[in-house]
C-alpha cells in the first residue's frame, strides 16, 4: 500500500457520490488543519472514506454507497485546528466528545444530508458519543475512522512514502 489514496481512486470511487463536497471551499480548507501526525483533516477524511469502502466490501454490508462516502468525508467537518480549539469546542482535550456535533452542524449547513449520513457524522466517535451508530453506514465509518487513525499514527508516520504529497 505505497499510496493509500490516488487521484484515480478519488475520481473512480468518490467523485460520483461526492463531487459537490470536493468543490466546496470550506471542505477544501481542511487541508490546512493537521489531524494526526503530518496528515491533514482533509487527507484523514479521504482515508476514512477509503477504509469505509473496504469494510463495506469485505464484510458485505451492502451500504448505501453515497451515504457511506459522504458520511466518511464529512465526519470530521469541524473546520478548525482542534489542537488549539475552535468555535463550539470547549477545550482541546474534550474535542473527541464535542466535534461530532460541530461537524454535523457544519455539514448540515453546507450540504443536504440524509439520515444515514447524519448518523455516521454524529456517532463516529462511539463509544465517546455514548449512543452507538444505528445504521450500517455509520458503523462502517466508525470502524474506518479508528482504522485510519491507527494507520496514520503508526504505519504511515513511519513510512516516508506516505505523505501529504501523495494525497
Amino acid at each position: 500500500m505505497s499510496e493509500l489514496i490516488t487521484d484515480k481512486m478519488i475520481e473512480d470511487e468518490l467523485m460520483p457520490y461526492a463531487g459537490p463536497i470536493f468543490s466546496n471551499q470550506r471542505f477544501l480548507s481542511q487541508k490546512q488543519y493537521i489531524q494526526h501526525g503530518t496528515f491533514s483533516v482533509y487527507s484523514h477524511e479521504l482515508h476514512v472514506a477509503h477504509f469505509a469502502i473496504k469494510i463495506d466490501r469485505v464484510l458485505r454490508l451492502h451500504c448505501d454507497r453515497k451515504a457511506l462516502i459522504r458520511g466518511a468525508l464529512l465526519h470530521d467537518y469541524f473546520l478548525y485546528d482542534w489542537h488549539v480549539g475552535g468555535k463550539g469546542d470547549i477545550h482541546p482535550k474534550l474535542h473527541g466528545f464535542y466535534h461530532p456535533g460541530i461537524a454535523l452542524s457544519n455539514a448540515d449547513r453546507d450540504f443536504a444530508l440524509n439520515d444515514r449520513e447524519k448518523d455516521a457524522i454524529r456517532k463516529h466517535m462511539w463509544p465517546l458519543t455514548v449512543i452507538p451508530p444505528s445504521c450500517r453506514e455509520a458503523w462502517a465509518v466508525t470502524i474506518a475512522d479508528k482504522w485510519a487513525t491507527v494507520w496514520e499514527k503508526t504505519v504511515a508516520s513511519q513510512n516516508a512514502t506516505h505523505s501529504e504529497k501523495s494525497i
